[in-house]
């Protein structure tokens, strides 16, 4: 059974979580501000040591001010087809 931590499309959405705070500027402590939760977390999630689950990705594209379905965008492009769990 394959994990989806450190998968191509876990990867993916690291990237675009990475992507999305960068590029406004923000660092990870300020993220976390807006999540209420510690900066460690964050910085968790964006070194792939944590999976965050459906919920918690549409919280945090809020948080940042990016529409969810950009995040499930660049994780579906990066599922390779067939790809089992």
């Amino acid at each position: 059974m394959t994990k989806t931590l450190h998968t191509e499309g876990h990867l993916a959405l690291i990237e675009a979580l990475i992507s999305a705070r960068k590029s406004q500027n923000l660092p990870q402590a300020a993220l976390a501000e807006r999540l209420r939760c510690h900066q460690s977390f964050v910085a968790r999630i964006e070194s792939g040591q944590r999976r965050i689950d459906v919920p918690e990705l549409v919280i945090i594209a809020r948080a940042l001010d990016v529409p969810a379905e950009h995040f499930f965008e660049a994780v579906i492009k990066a599922v390779p087809p067939g790809e089992r769990i």
